[in-house]
């Protein structure tokens, strides 16, 4: 991990870097003076990206996320401010540093991208096609139906870019508004299109986060953010379960996989949905333990993380996800210790059950050789 320090704001930068044309960064870009106004900390982050982009001049950026504490009053200075052509994912998920905005981006060297007919972010280099999609809202009447109407339109752009959602969507982020009181309406509509796309505990379900999140909009109950690929093959991607430390989603009435990974040519690439102190029988541990709670979600993330032959030092960025804002100083000392060389962010967002205190999500990839897919 490098870090580059701009005016008013660093960038914590993860580079991996095999050899191949296609280098991957992912960037996580912070306020370094919280007292600053908006205006002035929204500029403190566009000049860093800038100044990361000048640094990095052979590499496009194919999605970005913007964590804001306020998203009703800042949102629509990022949509004038920002007009990077990417998926650009804005969610209120306040930075827990004590400032109004950070921002976490990925980028490529060697990929060509462009916006898709569909309405997808295409971004391609040989066989495939990195379709990617952010902040999709509706404001039907309430949470069940505005998720159903989400996924039902990913499913028609899937289809016009010759795809499915249970053979190319490989990671969905959703961002409920007023999680504890909106949650279930989202879960019975997940439920029940994945059921008639043919993803059943029996098949497979996508790795994903369910978190609180909201939109500029308050009227906006639900938004998503996904991932997919065409190209790949039947068997290139491979689901993670880690049967000592979590049991199935499914027994609990949910449907998302704890995690998976793209197996590639040169590389392998390990989504891990987001994951929280609890045990194999679907128990939350360490009620009201903000501290056991976190050393329960290392252990259940380097399970996951074992299981695709990865350990943390493969992990390219964190996000870490806390229900109490009171809770930030103990949690970022205790992930100064142990990572203190990967990027990392701490937001307050709210986990799906009252009893999860923090929850964490990353992606890792490692060099790989193999000839039986093609490089990435």
């Amino acid at each position: 991990m490098n870090r580059i320090d701009f005016e008013n704001a660093f960038t914590e930068v993860f580079c991996f870097d095999n050899g191949t044309d296609v280098r991957e960064y992912q960037a996580l870009i912070h306020v370094s003076c919280g007292t600053l106004p908006y205006a002035k900390q929204l500029e403190a982050v566009i000049n860093a990206y800038n100044g990361l982009l000048d640094r990095l001049p052979d590499t496009q950026t194919v999605f970005k996320r913007y964590f804001l504490s306020d998203a009703a009053n800042q949102a629509d200075d990022i949509v004038v401010t920002d007009v990077t052509d990417c998926a650009k994912s804005i969610i209120q998920q306040a930075p827990l540093d004590g400032t109004k905005i950070a921002l976490w981006v990925y980028l490529m060297s060697g990929v060509q991208t462009r916006l898709s007919d569909s309405g997808l972010y295409e971004v391609k280099h040989g066989v495939y096609r990195h379709l990617w999609n952010a902040s999709a809202h509706n404001l039907a009447a309430n949470s069940e139906y505005q998720m159903r109407l989400l996924f039902n339109e990913y499913v028609m752009q899937l289809a016009e870019e010759g795809c499915k959602l249970a053979d190319n969507c490989i990671r969905t982020w959703l961002f409920v508004n007023d999680i504890d009181l909106n949650y279930g309406g989202v879960v019975r509509a997940r439920n029940q299109v994945f059921f008639t796309q043919g993803l059943t505990v029996h098949t497979h379900f996508i790795a994903s986060t369910g978190i609180g999140g909201r939109q500029q909009d308050p009227n906006v109950l639900a938004q998503m953010d996904n991932y997919a690929i065409d190209g790949i093959k039947e068997g290139q991607t491979k689901y993670l379960y880690a049967p000592t430390h979590l049991n199935r989603t499914s027994d609990y009435g949910v449907s998302f996989e704890r995690g998976s990974y793209v197996d590639y040519g040169d590389r392998r690439h390990v989504f891990i949905s987001g994951t929280a102190s609890i045990n194999n029988k679907g128990e939350i541990l360490y009620s009201k333990d903000v501290v056991k709670q976190t050393q329960r979600v290392w252990e259940n993330v380097e399970a996951l993380l074992k299981e695709a032959d990865c350990t943390f030092d493969d992990v390219m960025a964190m996000i870490v996800y806390l229900r109490d804002v009171a809770d930030y100083e103990v949690v970022r000392e205790l992930y100064a210790e142990r990572f203190g060389d990967t990027p990392v962010i701490i937001v307050h967002a709210p986990v799906c059950r009252p009893g999860w205190l923090v929850e964490m999500e990353c992606m890792a990839v490692k060099k790989t050789t193999s000839t039986e897919y093609a490089p990435f």
